[in-house]
C-alpha cells in the first residue's frame, strides 16, 4: 500500500468515526467503533470495518441506510476529487482473537 493510500485511509477513518459518533441521529447506530478502512488504489471503493456492542446485523443495516449521508459529509471534509463508494463490513477479528485467547488459556490450564 502506498503512503498516499495510508494517509487517505487514516483521514477517512478519523472523519467517518466523527460523523458516526456526533452527527448521525439513528438510534440503531450506537457504540460503533471503526476499526479499519481499506481504500482501493484507484479510490473508487472503500471498505469500512466496524465493531459494535449492539446487534451487528441491525447496526449494519442502519449504516447501509446512512451511507449516502456519511458519503456526502465525507465529501465536505476530505479533499478528494471523487469520494469512494462506501461498504460497511462487520469486523470479526476481535471475536476471533478472543476465541484464540480462550484456547491458549485452556491449553495452559491443561498443562498445569
Amino acid at each position: 500500500m502506498s503512503i498516499k493510500n495510508e494517509k487517505i485511509n487514516s483521514n477517512i477513518l478519523r472523519e467517518i468515526s466523527y460523523i458516526i459518533a456526533n452527527e448521525i441521529k439513528d438510534p440503531d447506530i450506537n457504540f460503533v467503533t471503526i476499526t479499519d478502512v481499506d481504500t482501493t488504489s484507484d479510490l473508487s471503493y472503500c471498505k469500512i470495518y466496524f465493531t459494535t456492542l449492539d446487534d451487528e446485523k441491525l447496526t449494519l443495516k442502519a449504516l447501509k441506510n446512512a451511507k449516502g449521508f456519511i458519503r456526502r459529509e465525507l465529501a465536505n471534509r476530505v479533499e478528494l476529487r471523487h469520494v469512494p463508494e462506501l461498504e460497511f463490513i462487520y469486523d470479526t477479528s476481535i471475536e476471533y482473537g478472543k476465541k484464540i485467547e480462550e484456547k491458549i488459556k485452556e491449553l495452559n490450564e491443561g498443562n498445569n
